[in-house]
């Protein structure tokens, strides 16, 4: 049975990383033009647009799972978790003004990237795994969880505890499983109160998209991917941390030509 399932991990660490890129590239090209183009729609910005360009822009819903399990991934096998964690936190302040760059009509001044709310999933590990006494140890992940709040970081609250999930339960899969679907359904079916806003027709359609694009993430990382490096592992780690921050650039310069 084991070996039926290892010919299926056919996709190395970076194969799942560029897969994930790409639909987050093409998904927030369409999603993020469309909420500069309705900044006073934000709350229906997703579900006025063709059914084609919704599937597109959930499409982008791929990615964060992929990477949240490659912090999870990260801490178990990185050599320097210091070091590993400073430079994510320093990738998430040189992507911040670029993050603005799009966002800041739309949101305000008071808005963070993703790769906060990665840094302080991985703090959270880290936290999980010291030696400090079991509530002091859900204090500070509880405060790391938080900070992401404070912050207003994409993903806050729930992008660290997808992360500790992963983490917690990485050797009892059915576990897992049980933990990261109810937490995907309960995350996504609440936009089920956007109804009465939201035509039922358009919005179930857009929820099932997006928790399936979810979802996919989960059983492509589960089922796929080999755990072993790519080829070129140190351009890949490097480009990864580059290509963030630029396609925030790409889509501002595409909208302001369009």
């Amino acid at each position: 049975m084991s070996e039926n399932k290892e010919k299926y991990k056919v996709f190395n660490r970076d194969q799942m990383k560029y897969l994930a890129i790409f639909f987050m590239f093409w998904g927030h090209l369409v999603a993020w033009i469309n909420l500069m183009n309705n900044p006073d729609k934000v709350d229906i910005a997703m579900y006025i647009q063709p059914v084609s360009l919704m599937i597109i822009s959930s499409a982008s819903l791929f990615c964060p799972p992929v990477m949240f399990f490659f912090i999870a991934d990260g801490y178990r096998y990185t050599r320097n978790v210091k070091k590993y964690a400073l430079r994510l936190l320093i990738f998430a302040c040189v992507t911040q003004p670029f993050d603005w760059l799009v966002f800041q009509k739309i949101y305000g001044w008071h808005t963070s990237n993703v790769i906060f709310t990665l840094f302080f999933g991985l703090l959270a590990i880290t936290a999980w795994e010291s030696k400090y006494k079991l509530w002091q140890r859900i204090v500070l992940v509880i405060l790391c969880d938080l900070a992401t709040v404070a912050i207003n970081s994409d993903w806050l609250l729930l992008g660290v505890v997808f992360i500790l999930i992963l983490h917690i339960f990485r050797e009892k899969p059915k576990t897992r499983l049980i933990v990261y679907s109810s937490l995907t359904f309960a995350y996504f079916l609440c936009n089920l109160f956007s109804l009465g806003k939201v035509p039922a027709g358009k919005l179930i359609p857009a929820i099932f998209v997006m928790i399936f694009s979810f979802m996919s993430a989960y059983f492509c990382m589960t089922t796929f991917y080999n755990g072993k490096k790519g080829k070129f592992p140190v351009f890949s780690k490097w480009f990864f941390y580059i290509f963030y921050p630029l396609h925030y650039l790409v889509i501002w310069i595409v909208h302001k030509t369009l």
